[in-house]
């Protein structure tokens, strides 16, 4: 969402003037007081005497994915071509539809190397370095390298170098238990979600995980909820080869559909590079539209998001909502 940002100081008496500054931001209401206090943000660069105040602009941006009944992309598709609803009702106006094939990425691979996951680990290892080698485009793309067990660590920060955060893969070392949904939660709040830059981007996470969680201060609702906020798309591929469905399976799945994201299951080993590859296919097959939405109020409650198309046998993959911001 966009929205007008002004920034005023506090002493004694408050006094706010209105802001004619326009400017792009992320707003980010959290109630850190419901967040563990070792979950919440490290940023020790804050000044309790400024106040940030968030002035809205109607306008609600979705990346959603469109399918055919094999599963595969269909791009061909226009405005008309879509239902879309919001807060159960149609949007007061759309503003902008379009294919977006060549965003630039924010990319957070979360690594899972807990003890669970030990047997395929230096498979997955080589494969993430793979895919990050084959999507990222020098000065145009960044991603970042976390890997997670009973805490995380990011391995490598935010680059564009596939080198360097290919040596952040390889110093992943596996061990301990998992705390999936705290590093979900850290990974958009600290990395993903921290600020809005001057020029469109996708931001998507990258989950290597067998979904199991036993670890976490976080609930997985409040990981899907920071996800949402920081309008970031969740993608898995799990690492159980059971052939079975297990709990942490439907873990993944739903961190995913939350989000518009997919959920992969590979079996076989081989089959972790096709999905690192569906991957990739996906993050530069998008359309997006912008609308207003009808009814809109700065009351900080969730909204739900509805997109659906008019033609038979297409499926369509979006974040299921979003948090309005609360004044």
């Amino acid at each position: 969402m966009k929205y007008i940002t002004a920034v005023l100081c506090v002493a004694g008496a408050l006094a706010v003037a209105p802001s004619k500054l326009q400017a792009q931001s992320t707003f980010l209401p959290v109630n850190t007081s419901a967040v563990p206090a070792s979950i919440a943000s490290t940023d020790t660069d804050s000044d309790d005497s400024v106040l940030t105040i968030h002035k809205r602009v109607d306008e609600v941006n979705v990346l959603f994915i469109a399918t055919d009944k094999h599963g595969k992309f269909v791009r061909n598709l226009n405005q008309t071509d879509f239902a879309i609803l919001d807060d159960h009702k149609p949007p007061q106006a759309i503003d902008n539809f379009r294919r977006e094939t060549d965003l630039p990425l924010e990319v957070g691979l979360l690594v899972d190397t807990s003890g669970s996951v030990h047997s395929r680990f230096d498979f997955e290892q080589q494969a993430a370095v793979d895919f990050l080698q084959h999507t990222l485009r020098v000065n145009f793309d960044k991603a970042f390298v976390m890997g997670f067990s009973s805490h995380n660590q990011v391995t490598q920060d935010f680059t564009d170098n596939v080198q360097l955060l290919s040596t952040g893969v390889h110093q992943l070392r596996s061990g301990g238990g998992t705390a999936l949904f705290d590093a979900v939660y850290r990974a958009c709040r600290e990395k993903l979600g921290r600020e809005k830059p001057d020029h469109p981007v996708r931001r998507a996470i990258i989950i290597v995980s067998d979904g199991e969680d036993n670890q976490s201060e976080i609930s997985k609702a409040q990981a899907i909820e920071m996800a949402q906020r920081s309008e970031v798309i969740i993608y898995a591929i799990s690492t159980d080869d059971s052939g079975l469905i297990m709990r942490g399976d439907k873990t993944l799945q739903q961190l995913t559909d939350a989000t518009g994201g997919r959920a992969f299951f590979p079996f076989k080993m081989k089959d972790i590079k096709n999905s690192f590859t569906a991957i990739e296919d996906e993050l530069r097959s998008q359309y997006v539209v912008s609308y207003r939405p009808a009814d809109f109020d700065t009351d900080g409650r969730y909204r739900s998001i509805e997109i659906t198309a008019l033609k038979k046998d297409l499926q369509v993959r979006a974040r299921k909502g979003y948090f309005a911001p609360h004044q």
